[in-house]
C-alpha cells in the first residue's frame, strides 16, 4: 500500500472512501511482491496494481464489495490447471491479497490515514496489519515510528499490540516487508495471528565513485531502479552538477574521506570507476569493512589483478577481498558508457535478488524468487 501513499493520501485530502487491495504473501512464481497494492475509489477510480494484470479485474471487484460491506476480506489467487485464463496467476504463483475498506466507519482507518501521511512526506515508518487470524481482528493495524512509539489497536490484548510493535520495528530496522507469525501464547489471541508488516524507509543510497563519463551513465540508471545516488570525486573540474545533472549529491572529497563520515546501511551500493590506485586502494579499504550490500570495482583483468595485491599489502583479508566484485557489471559485451551502465545495474539487481544473471531462455531457475530483504520471520 506504501508504494502509493502519495496518490493514496491525495484521495484521503479529498475525503474520498476508498478499499486498498494489498498483496501480503507470496508462493512460487508471480509478478509482484508483498506490499504491491491495488486501490478503488467510490466512483470506481483504480489506482496501482497487485500482479501486473493478472487477477486485477477479480481483485477490482473485491475493493468494490469491500466498500460496499465496509468489511476486510483475505483472499488466494493462483493458477488453475483447468483453465490457465480464468481468474489466477498464469505464472504458476499464488497471492494472497488483503482488502481493507478506508473510511470513517472502518477500523483502521486513523492508522491508514497516518501511515500514508508518514509515507507521502519521506518519513521512516511501518505499518503492521492482522493479516490472518478471527474475523472481528482482521485488518487492524498498529504504526510504528523509528523511536519505538506506535499507535492504534489490533483490537485484541494489550500485550498483543506491544508484540506486535516489536516485531514490526525490528523489520522496520532493516526495511523489511513480509509476514510474523505472532504464536497463540505470545499474541494473547487464540489460535495467534499473522500480521503482515510494510516498511517504508528512504531510498536505498548508490554511491559512485569517479567522476567520469562511465559514472553519468550509471548515475541515470541508478535513478531509474530508485536509489538515491551520489557522485563522488576528489577533482572539482569534473565532480560538478553541470555533468551530473540527474545526481541528487555531488561530492568534492577524497573518496575514502567521504566515505568515511558518510551514512550508510546494509543496502547501500558502493561502484568505485577511479579505476586509479591511489584512490581506489584506502577507499576500498574502508569500503569491505562496512556492512554494506555491494562494493564494486571497475578496471581492467590486470587492474584488478594489482589491486588486488595493493589491498593485500595494506591489511586487506582474503575474506575481506572475496566481497569485491571486480571487474564490475555483467558480461553482456558492453562497449558504451551506457552499455557498461547497463551490465552494472544488472549485477546489481542480480545480487540484491539473488539472481545468476544467465539467459532466462532455456534456464530452470525460477524467474520470481523471492525478494530479498522481504523475509517471512517467527515471533514467538
Amino acid at each position: 500500500m506504501l508504494d502509493i501513499a502519495e496518490e493514496l493520501r491525495q484521495w484521503v485530502e479529498e475525503g474520498r472512501d476508498f478499499a486498498v487491495a494489498t498483496v501480503v504473501a507470496v508462493s512460487g512464481s508471480a509478478p509482484r511482491g508483498p506490499g504491491a497494492a491495488l486501490a478503488v475509489d467510490g466512483e470506481g477510480t483504480a489506482l496501482g496494481s497487485v500482479s501486473g494484470g493478472c487477477v486485477e479485474g477479480a481483485v477490482y471487484d473485491l475493493c468494490v464489495q469491500a466498500l460496499q460491506d465496509r468489511r476486510t476480506v483475505l483472499e488466494r489467487f493462483g493458477y488453475s490447471d483447468e483453465d490457465a485464463f480464468a481468474v489466477g496467476l498464469t505464472c504458476g504463483g499464488v497471492i494472497d491479497v488483503l482488502v481493507t475498506p478506508v473510511g470513517a466507519e472502518a477500523p483502521a482507518d486513523v492508522v491508514v490515514r497516518s501511515a500514508l501521511t508518514a509515507a507521502a512526506r519521506g518519513e521512516p515508518a511501518a505499518i503492521a496489519t492482522i493479516a490472518r487470524g478471527p474475523a472481528h481482528l482482521l485488518g487492524r493495524a498498529v504504526l510504528v515510528r523509528p523511536d519505538g512509539g506506535y499507535e492504534g489497536g489490533l483490537g485484541g490484548h494489550p500485550e498483543l499490540d506491544r508484540t506486535a510493535a516489536a516485531v514490526a520495528r525490528a523489520m522496520l530496522d532493516t526495511g523489511r516487508t513480509g509476514t510474523a507469525d505472532l504464536s497463540q501464547d505470545g499474541s494473547h489471541c487464540p489460535g495467534g495471528v499473522t500480521l503482515f508488516v510494510e516498511s517504508d524507509v528512504p531510498p536505498p543510497r548508490m554511491i559512485v565513485f569517479g567522476a567520469i563519463d562511465f559514472a553519468a551513465a550509471l548515475v541515470r540508471a541508478g535513478k531509474f531502479l530508485g536509489y538515491h545516488v551520489t557522485v563522488c570525486d576528489a577533482r572539482p573540474v569534473f565532480a560538478t552538477r553541470a555533468r551530473f545533472p540527474e545526481a541528487d549529491d555531488i561530492v568534492v572529497d577524497w573518496p575514502h574521506r567521504y566515505l568515511q563520515r558518510t551514512a550508510t546501511d546494509r543496502r547501500t551500493v558502493l561502484c568505485v570507476l577511479t579505476h586509479d590506485a591511489k584512490f581506489d586502494v584506502p577507499l576500498l579499504k574502508t569500503a569491505l569493512r562496512m556492512p554494506v550490500a555491494f562494493v564494486g570495482a571497475m578496471g581492467s583483468r590486470r587492474t584488478h589483478e594489482d589491486r588486488n595485491r595493493r589491498l593485500r599489502e595494506a591489511g586487506v583479508s582474503d575474506q575481506e577481498l572475496a566481497r569485491l566484485r571486480s571487474p564490475i557489471g555483467l558480461d553482456l559485451g558492453a562497449r558504451t558508457p551506457e552499455e557498461t551502465a547497463l551490465s552494472i545495474a544488472a549485477e546489481i539487481v542480480a545480487a540484491r535478488r539473488g539472481g545468476t544473471g544467465v539467459p532466462l531462455t532455456g534456464s530452470r531457475t525460477p524467474i520470481h524468487r523471492a525478494e530479498g530483504g522481504r523475509d517471512t520471520v517467527a515471533a514467538a
